[in-house]
């Protein structure tokens, strides 16, 4: 993990070097990209751009991965054109965005992001014009409108892989920061001062660990030098946006190696405070617990399976929810009430740092739920469990936390058995219970007098 963090033996490339205003250009002979690789719709829009008189050229990601023999998920194009302008030559175009202004093109399905060339934003505060950028005290740009030339647009953007053009008529790559040499060399690196291109986005840090990660490249040491002291500016990025940028880090099918680097480099605690605190105090059950999840999300991503982002959040957070519980037990409420409140109280302070959003957080809410049902198991309880559309996903977390050390008393065995047996079989595990006296946590149900008897279907007694 060190070797994928920090590559500080090789030599850092010379800062002046990413300054150019002339690129390097890389005709046909000189790399093994052919438009026929590209989207035919995004080959199409440059074509359509430059015939109407405007530069553009695909850039970015799909240059990158299509020079590392990995498919892209999208591909986008970047133009001297205006947003209004690319709307003008296109009907299936919308402009949206208000921080940074971009045109979506659509064909069926398929979307082509188009972007106008950006520039630098004026120094001097009186020069700025906020309805086309703005930046807050700390440096951190919060609008991104100030348009320029393709020479503007390669030093504003983050990295040297992503400062690559591809022109698809002439076949050509125009290099502005040295990015295939990066590339050759697999490495992340900043264009311009780390410092300060990370006060102007802190998302930067987060990009930076989840293109080493989906990449398998190092960070370049002067790249990483800053990010563990200014790691808590992204306490200042919207939550919404977070919310965002989680899912891309840890659903890009290379989780587990993220988890590692955002670690390392201090940007969880940032990110999960709560289950930050947990691994400082239960760091191998905690750390064992959320890489085994995270392993198991890009195993299921890999092999081309569904991945639910609410187990996902339900794994990473878990660790802190137990001390929660048992505090609220030790003042007398009961279990599942007090695993219903902690976990109401643990979501309510985590959606201040990562929105997630209610269609997720009330299944985390029912996995963790779960977990507490599942070792109550008397008379119909267990039947009525199995047919709880929640069980599957409870039932695999309560896997989880086992195969992170945590005693159930073997109750992972016990469900999956049930989950085989026939009906008779059940029956006789049931009984087993009763046998042995175990009641699992569960109270025994109290007859009450002057109280109408509950319809059968009207609610289910789960315990309290």
């Amino acid at each position: 993990m060190l070797k994928k963090l920090f590559q500080s033996l090789r030599p850092p490339v010379r800062r002046t070097q990413h300054q150019r205003t002339t690129p390097e250009v890389l005709n046909s002979g000189q790399h093994s990209l052919q438009r026929s690789q590209f989207s035919r719709h995004a080959v199409s829009i440059v074509e359509r751009l430059q015939n109407a008189g405007y530069q553009a050229y695909l850039v970015g990601g799909c240059v990158r991965d299509m020079l590392l023999n990995i498919t892209p998920k999208d591909f986008d194009v970047a133009t001297s054109a205006t947003p209004e302008q690319v709307r003008a030559e296109f009907r299936n175009a919308r402009v949206i965005g208000r921080r940074f202004k971009l045109v979506h093109i659509h064909f069926g399905r398929e979307i082509i992001e188009v972007a106008t060339f950006r520039a630098n934003h004026p120094q001097d505060d009186e020069e700025e014009d906020s309805n086309q950028s703005s930046r807050n005290e700390a440096g951190r740009i919060l609008r991104d409108n100030v348009y320029g030339t393709l020479e503007d647009d390669a030093q504003r953007r983050d990295f040297t892989i992503n400062a690559l053009y591809y022109d698809p008529v002439s076949e050509r790559i125009l290099d502005y920061a040295n990015g295939v040499h990066d590339i050759r060399n697999h490495l992340i690196r900043l264009i311009g001062d780390p410092r300060q291109r990370y006060q102007e986005d802190p998302v930067r840090m987060l990009r930076a660990v989840r293109f080493a990660a989906k990449l398998d490249f190092g960070i370049e040491k002067h790249t990483a030098a800053p990010i563990r002291e200014l790691a808590p500016l992204l306490r200042e990025i919207p939550s919404a946006r977070l919310f965002e940028e989680t899912l891309k880090l840890f659903l890009s099918g290379h989780a587990a190696d993220t988890f590692e680097m955002l670690v390392d480099l201090e940007l969880f605690d940032p990110l999960f405070p709560a289950s930050a605190l947990a691994l400082e105090h239960r760091p191998t059950y905690t750390h064992t617990l959320i890489s085994e999840a995270l392993r198991n999300t890009d195993l299921r991503i890999k092999q081309g399976k569904p991945v639910t982002p609410a187990f996902l959040f339900a794994a990473l957070l878990w660790p802190a929810l137990p001390a929660r519980v048992l505090r609220l037990q030790e003042r007398g409420m009961p279990p599942i009430p007090a695993m219903q409140e902690g976990a109401h109280e643990l979501i309510a302070e985590q959606c201040q740092r990562i929105a997630i959003p209610k269609r997720f957080t009330i299944p985390i809410r029912e996995i963790w739920d779960m977990q507490e049902r599942l070792p109550r198991r008397s008379g119909k309880r267990a039947d009525l469990l199995l047919d709880n559309p929640r069980f599957r996903a409870g039932y695999d977390f309560l896997l989880l936390r086992e195969s992170a050390g945590e005693d159930t008393d073997g109750l992972g065995e016990w469900w999956t058995d049930y989950q085989d047996a026939n009906e008779s079989g059940r029956r006789d595990m049931i009984r087993d219970l009763g046998s042995k006296g175990d009641d699992s946590g569960a109270p025994r149900k109290r007859r009450r007098t002057g109280t109408k008897r509950k319809r059968a279907g009207d609610s289910q007694d789960f315990g309290e």
